[in-house]
């Protein structure tokens, strides 16, 4: 099956690293990979030396899709494109419960992987493999094929008062 956590609250990456956790701790292996991040992400080491999960690691930073010029877009597209091939290809050799792509959803709405691709992977995935897909922007297309649609809605956050994300919290 698969799920989307979507919206502009905070929580999505929360959701399905705790998703991940539950799933090894089940007895399931987890596969967990990141777009859009530079892999700092305070949740990722714990995790990556969590029995049953595993981090595909990240080589690249591009930064923030608004600051991308077209080249570095056309460089973060190959490498982001790439990524999901590499881990699709590994979740797909078996032996995994779970695949989390987080920040997918960004990185299709910026153009940075192929929305066709991700559809067409998602309609191949192997019997028991759920997918979880994180981010904001999902395309209908996307939440139509999804079985779970998850929105975090923002209410109040401290950002907006100028408080920068903190380690720990935020990331």
């Amino acid at each position: 099956m698969v799920h989307i956590y979507c919206g502009d609250g905070k929580g999505k990456t929360t959701a399905a690293m705790g998703l991940a956790l539950r799933c090894a701790g089940s007895g399931c292996r987890a596969l967990v990979l990141q777009f859009l991040k530079d892999g700092s992400s305070s949740e990722l080491a714990p995790l990556s030396r969590t029995e049953g999960a595993e981090v595909v690691p990240q080589t690249r930073a591009f930064g923030f899709t608004w600051t991308l010029s077209p080249e570095e877009r056309e460089e973060a597209g190959i490498y982001y494109s790439g990524l999901l091939e590499t881990a699709w290809e590994k979740a797909s050799a078996g032996g995994y419960g779970l695949l989390v792509l987080d920040e997918a959803l960004g990185a299709c709405a910026a153009g940075l992987i192929d929305e066709g691709r991700l559809l067409a992977l998602l309609d191949s995935a192997p019997e028991g493999l759920e997918v979880v897909l994180t981010g904001r922007g999902p395309s209908q297309a996307l939440l139509d094929r999804a079985d779970y649609v998850t929105e975090m809605r923002k209410v109040k956050h401290p950002f907006d008062r100028g408080v920068a994300a903190r380690r720990g919290v935020e990331y």
